[in-house]
């Protein structure tokens, strides 16, 4: 399968990719201007959040509470380019305690993670994000 750009899959890809790009640059700008305005965001085993106004106030908490760079990003996604997946690894800090969990003293954590999508017009118009809350909690207690 050749990747030229011109196929709905490789840019879907492509978007992702751009979208965990402008994550790891700390570009929150970056990053809103590749979602949808009505944006759904599934946080892991918490509530949707939907429209970007939410996803703006949930990056200000994860600059606020993180600093995290994922590595090893690995994306798939349907032929038709409407949906896709991404796996990862999270290297992360843990700045500031975020409500409802341990207190944060610059604790260091590893831990795998992913992500699914759904793509529409350019944009991405759900993200649903997935790790295991019991390993990171084990790694910062």
């Amino acid at each position: 399968m050749k990747i030229d750009g011109n196929r709905a899959h490789d840019r879907a890809i492509e978007l992702v990719l751009s979208y965990y790009a402008a994550f790891n640059r700390g570009d929150w700008g970056g990053m809103l201007a590749l979602l949808a305005e009505d944006v759904a965001h599934d946080l892991n085993q918490g509530p949707r959040e939907t429209g970007k106004p939410a996803f703006a106030a949930f990056l200000q908490r994860m600059a606020r509470c993180y600093r995290e760079q994922l590595r090893d990003v690995v994306v798939l996604a349907s032929e038709d380019g409407t949906r896709a997946a991404a796996e990862y690894v999270v290297h992360g800090q843990y700045l500031q305690a975020d409500a409802g969990l341990p207190d944060a003293r610059g604790q260091a954590y590893v831990l795998p993670g992913g992500a699914f999508f759904d793509l529409r017009d350019g944009r991405i118009a759900r993200v649903s994000n997935y790790y295991n809350l019991e390993d990171w909690l084990a790694q910062v207690r």
